[in-house]
């Protein structure tokens, strides 16, 4: 495990100081001691949730009545965010999961004064500030992804991942490994379905459809090119038998037992396939895109922390999101995952090769994820549905690309 940062002893004591002059979140008279109801978003089990009981151990060991409630994720992270923030009760810190800015900054302390803020990687401000360069969240991680790959069965069938440029290429390379025990892309069901398309979406638009998207336009062409290449992998049989009952857990086990040749996901794919295969040779490649544009992979906002509004304690939650800053690196190499802070130093382990490879030598583009910048808020479960009835059959492109033009719609009418 990486050491740990020891906030200083300055601020230890403007925290002590500011947490005596504050009601306790629990309820205490002021003076009294201060709990923070920290919702991580972590499983139990996770890598990062590991790491962070140590990190608020450090941390109540220097600030002597500050209490850090540290709250593992339910089965339904996402639903039980809602509720609480529908209900008023929101957590004094919460894991934004992608969204502190279109979702979550109407319930959050805007933190672009803390002494962090300068130091979030650039190629967050798109998708985490907004145009008034507030940002709601300390980023510990970004979430960098392309087109995930098992490296020996890619080998096995005499592919060089390395060579996939075009789309051709691929499905040249689909056909290659496609075999009774192989499934060249494995996605789970509709709630993961979204994954795959918001990450090839950003290929079949160009600069003046995104420009148009901006606008409150819907661009119908460019989003039914990204379902007309889902339909040609499901009519080649690309896609894993199971689709409609797998979870994200078949994934990572398909991938990491060489069952899956490819497959769309958030990075964390990876930290779940080598739970079940410590050995599983894996990476990344970039995107292809149908415009003439470079390929590409995408990015954005993955571990992220906000300060609810409603927080009785905002500097002792304040103090706290700084200490997790000041330990950026060891966050980050405790979920595989490049940090959100220039100040930190990235260590992917098995990641690295990949990394370097795209991101140092090619210098491939990161564009953003597609619905963070593209979408209305809400379109998610459409961009699922859209996709899934694509992949089962249910409908042709063009009437899910109608489906999608419709939310797409009435979600931008309701914002306007």
């Amino acid at each position: 495990m990486k050491s740990i940062k020891a906030i200083s002893a300055v601020a230890l004591v403007a925290t002590l100081t500011l947490a005596g002059c504050s009601s306790g979140a629990n309820g205490g008279d002021a003076g009294g001691d201060v709990t923070i109801e920290f919702q991580t978003g972590f499983a139990v089990d996770d890598g990062e949730m590991t790491l962070m009981k140590e990190l608020v151990s450090e941390f109540e060991a220097s600030n002597q009545g500050v209490t850090i409630d540290l709250i593992a994720a339910g089965t339904d992270y996402e639903s039980d965010m809602k509720v609480r923030l529908a209900a008023g009760t929101a957590p004094d810190i919460w894991n934004t999961h992608g969204w502190s800015l279109l979702r979550y900054s109407e319930f959050l302390l805007p933190l672009e004064d803390q002494p962090w803020a300068d130091d979030v990687i650039d190629s967050l401000d798109e998708t985490m500030r907004n145009d008034a360069g507030e940002i709601f969240a300390l980023p510990t991680n970004i979430d960098i992804s392309g087109l995930i790959y098992n490296a020996d069965v890619l080998e096995a069938a005499g592919v060089d991942p390395y060579g996939i440029e075009t789309w051709d290429d691929f499905d040249d390379a689909a056909d290659a490994v496609n075999s009774d025990t192989v499934s060249p892309i494995y996605q789970g069901g509709k709630p993961l379905a979204g994954a795959l398309a918001d990450r090839v979406v950003s290929g079949t638009f160009d600069d003046d459809d995104l420009a148009e998207m901006l606008d409150g336009s819907f661009v119908t062409p460019a989003y039914e090119e990204m379902l007309d290449l889902v339909q040609d992998w499901g009519n080649s049989g690309y896609f894993n038998p199971d689709y409609s009952s797998a979870s994200r857990d078949d994934m990572a086990k398909a991938l990491a037992q060489g069952q899956a040749a490819f497959m769309y996901g958030p990075s964390l794919l990876f930290d779940n396939a080598w739970s079940f295969n410590p050995d599983a040779n894996l990476g990344f490649m970039p995107i292809p895109s149908t415009t003439g544009a470079p390929r590409y992979l995408v990015g954005g906002e993955r571990t992220a922390f906000g300060i609810s509004k409603k927080t009785e304690n905002p500097d002792v939650a304040k103090a706290f999101i700084a200490f997790l800053a000041e330990n950026d690196t060891a966050l980050a190499a405790a979920s595989t995952s490049p940090p959100g802070l220039t100040t930190a130093t990235m260590e992917l382990g098995k990641l690295q090769s990949s990394f370097e490879k795209w991101m140092t030598e090619e210098e491939v583009p990161v564009l953003p994820y597609f619905d963070r910048v593209y979408l209305p808020n809400g379109s998610w479960e459409s961009m699922q549905v859209t996709t899934d009835v694509v992949i089962t059959g249910q409908g042709t492109p063009a009437q899910a690309t109608e489906q999608m033009k419709a939310t797409f719609d009435s979600l931008q009418g309701q914002s306007e």
